[in-house]
């Protein structure tokens, strides 16, 4: 397998300015497969978190990833909390471009989450496993002439 990614955390103060808990921090796991034949990079509770049902989270990971030009990192909710708690990503996909490592943000990758059970809340640990990473390549039309830089997060490419 090539490798064409690397995981990093974020800065102590990037993270300490959006959930100020030097602790957190410190704990924080980078994503990592479980088995040799995964295709997914578990991504870590950076902190423990109840979901009651239709109700959502946003988790500063406190994770970045350097991503080579040509791939892209899609995340997913891990197969089982999908599977027993219709756990959501609010953008349904989430998508991590190669060159969001290098916002003013430093990357910091935060996933939005739903429970969209009827009946079932949701706990999840620091250090359990509640949301997936795979790595997927994409290509470009060959009259694609983009010069433009990215700078943010949610919807900067578009502004």
């Amino acid at each position: 397998m090539k490798k064409k990614a690397n995981f990093y955390k974020v800065s102590k103060e990037n993270f300490l300015s959006v959930f100020n808990d030097e602790k957190v921090y410190e704990e924080i796991k980078l994503p990592k497969r479980a088995t040799t034949g995964s295709a997914g990079y578990d991504f870590f509770a950076p902190f423990d978190f109840t979901l009651s049902p239709n109700e959502t989270i946003t988790i500063p990971t406190g994770i970045r990833v350097k991503i080579d030009e040509g791939f892209v990192l899609n995340l997913y909710p891990r197969s089982g909390l999908g599977f027993k708690y219709r756990l959501r990503l609010d953008n349904t996909v989430g998508i991590i471009d190669s060159d969001y490592y290098y916002s003013d943000n430093e990357g910091h990758i935060f996933v939005r989450l739903t429970n969209c059970s009827i009946d079932k809340t949701l706990t999840v640990k620091a250090g359990e496993g509640f949301c997936q990473g795979i790595f997927t390549e994409y290509f470009i039309t060959y009259d694609d002439e983009v010069s433009e830089v990215r700078n943010g997060g949610f919807g900067s490419t578009t502004k």
